[in-house]
């Protein structure tokens, strides 16, 4: 058999006219009549003769066919099929060849349609994008270890606890998005680098928000009915986040009561339910006073165009030299409802946009407690507006044993 192999040699490959020529041990050499050859390699497998490609030549040269050749006998006689072999080694490489930014991009789509606004902001990916796929972008998503996780958010887990929280989050989502496409990762890797990285030193702060008693005093204070302090006055009134108030649309409004989008609700994980704002008489006349305003249907239109920035209110607070920002307003109401009324906690909650309730809970109480927020809300409006010194009186629900 020995002598069988090893039939040709260099020179007699480069030298070869058309034709096939054979080295031996099923080895063949086989060069056409425009000069292309190749290598390959017959076998008997289950009693069927299959022949598979081993590369070009002079790319792979005959010492490295040989060497082909010799790995390529060894699994026919271990009994496998030598070309199916190769094919789902091939297979198996590409799958865990995927590199993890392409990983989380295909992780970022499939999610857009459960993110506000279907995710076009990319809040959602900006923790990645920002933190992560510089280092790890380009690393093939099955060799990531806890290691590399923990040297990537390592500058940032302590001074930017938050973000290296979320990024941390959408890694491990990404990871188990990987599995799910049928890779093979460490499931367990985000776990395995936060007992690396140890306890988060940074502690959250509460965003800084004015008293709710002082609320009257800043209310009134803007009276120059500049589109910005329109929009905060209403931020104030509404006690919703900035984001709805910017892209409150005409459209949206029907008699006293603003109807939000779902998508442009943050907070409202498991519905999809627009959601119903009561306005007060006084956000009604803040509303009439904004229409001169309006462009292309927004009530808050930017200086060019499109809508009021997302800093413009709280850059307006910034140059009053105060410290509170606008979405703190949210803090003062929830504080004057429990100082100041015993209104029950589902309406207060819902009142901020929040979801109350486990989803079975919702499924059968599907009520928004229009109503009572209608009072709620008309009595806040009154509050800011209220004569400065004037007493506060305390607002009372029906039933109150008080």
């Amino acid at each position: 058999m020995t002598r069988a192999l090893n039939k040709l040699s260099a020179q007699a490959v480069k030298a070869a006219e058309p034709g096939k020529y054979s080295d031996g041990g099923g080895l063949w050499f086989a060069r056409a009549k425009d000069g292309n050859s190749k290598w390959f390699l017959r076998v008997v497998v289950h009693g069927r003769r299959r022949e598979m490609g081993l590369g070009a030549y002079p790319a792979v040269s005959l010492k490295e066919a040989r060497l082909e050749a010799d790995k390529w006998r060894a699994v026919v006689r271990e009994g496998q099929d030598p070309i199916k072999l190769r094919d789902k080694q091939r297979r198996d490489s590409e799958r865990n060849m995927h590199l993890l930014q392409d990983v989380a991009l295909d992780a970022f789509e499939s999610r857009k349609a459960e993110l506000k606004g279907d995710g076009m902001a990319g809040r959602w990916f900006s923790p990645l994008e920002n933190h992560v796929l510089p280092k790890l972008g380009k690393v093939p998503v099955s060799e990531i270890n806890q290691r590399d996780i923990r040297d990537t958010l390592a500058p940032i887990w302590h001074n930017k606890a938050h973000t290296a929280k979320k990024a941390m989050n959408r890694l491990g989502i990404c990871l188990r998005h990987a599995a799910a496409l049928g890779l093979d990762v460490d499931l367990q890797a985000t776990d395995k680098a936060k007992a690396l990285l140890g306890q988060q030193r940074h502690r959250t702060q509460n965003t800084p928000a004015l008293h709710w008693q002082d609320v009257p005093a800043f209310y009134q204070s803007l009276n120059e009915g500049t589109t910005t302090e329109l929009a905060l006055r209403l931020l104030i009134l509404t006690a919703l986040r900035s984001n709805p108030l910017r892209f409150m649309h005409l459209d949206q409004i029907e008699g006293d009561v603003w109807t939000v989008p779902a998508d442009l609700m943050k907070g409202r994980k498991g519905t999809t339910t627009d959601f119903r704002v009561p306005l007060s008489i006084e956000a009604k006349a803040v509303i009439e006073q904004a229409r001169p305003f309006a462009r292309d249907g927004f009530l808050f239109p930017g200086v060019r165009r499109g809508v009021i920035s997302d800093a413009t209110m709280s850059k307006y607070m910034h140059r009053r030299g105060m410290i509170e920002t606008p979405h703190g307003f949210r803090s003062s109401f929830r504080d004057w409802v429990a100082e100041a009324t015993n209104t029950p906690h589902d309406v207060a909650e819902t009142c901020l946009g929040h979801v109350v309730g486990g989803k079975v809970e919702r499924a059968y109480r599907r009520t928004d407690f229009l109503e009572q927020r209608r009072i709620l809300m008309e009595r806040w409006g009154e509050l800011t507006t209220r004569p400065l010194g004037a007493t506060i009186q305390q607002l009372r629900w029906r039933g109150s044993s008080e």
